[in-house]
């Protein structure tokens, strides 16, 4: 009987599953720090096209996908709280949500970066090599900066999935959220990398 218990121990480290994910956050913040550096740099160096280029962006979408993503980590948060409180389907309604706001997002990017490739105005065209460097390095910075978010975006969702799935077989529950925790912790990061793009590629002349 004792043999049968010890193999059918689960080995869990909570505080070891956490800690490790705040690791790989903070070497998500120093890829994104860097980026912004470059960014910083450059438009030290092009202010005036940077200036014109930025206005070339649309602020109104910008501005629609910042509320989803701040809407999409309230909804996050609150079905961690919801799953602690062991209120399974509250859980799930609000993870749907977080899900439901991840793929609006993806869709209005889409959207935005079509209206771009409409105009010319994507890495290599002709009429994005016809601008000033400033304004070329601008666009270049735009495309390499939120293709990174946006893929980050989608590794989320993809994530936020297989938690909504997890939950719902019960394997993530009241006693066993640490998953769900981290998933939340890595859809804040997801968010609060937005909050500094928004204004540095859209509001900023």
């Amino acid at each position: 009987m004792a043999e049968a218990s010890v193999n059918t121990h689960l080995h869990r480290d909570d505080v070891g599953a956490k800690i490790g994910m705040w690791l790989f956050l903070f070497t998500e913040l120093i890829l994104f720090g860097g980026m912004f550096l470059v960014y910083a740099v450059y438009r030290f160096t092009y202010r005036d096209f940077f200036a014109l280029a930025s206005k070339e962006l649309d602020v109104f979408i910008g501005l629609i996908n910042t509320l989803v993503l701040l809407t999409s980590s309230l909804t996050m948060a609150m079905s961690i709280t919801a799953l602690r409180k062991d209120n399974k389907k509250l859980s799930l309604l609000f993870l749907g949500s977080t899900i439901f706001f991840a793929f609006l997002f993806l869709v209005n990017k889409y959207f935005e970066w079509s209206a771009k490739f409409q105009h010319g105005l994507f890495p290599g065209s002709n009429e994005l090599l016809s601008l000033p460097k400033g304004e070329i390095i601008y666009f270049g910075l735009y495309y390499v900066m939120t293709g990174l978010h946006a893929i980050h975006v989608i590794i989320g969702l993809v994530i936020l999935l297989f938690m909504f799935v997890y939950i719902m077989k019960g394997k993530v529950n009241k006693d066993y959220y640490i998953m769900l925790e981290n998933s939340g912790l890595y859809w804040h990061l997801v968010d609060i990398i937005w909050i500094f793009l928004f204004p540095l590629f859209y509001l900023i002349h």
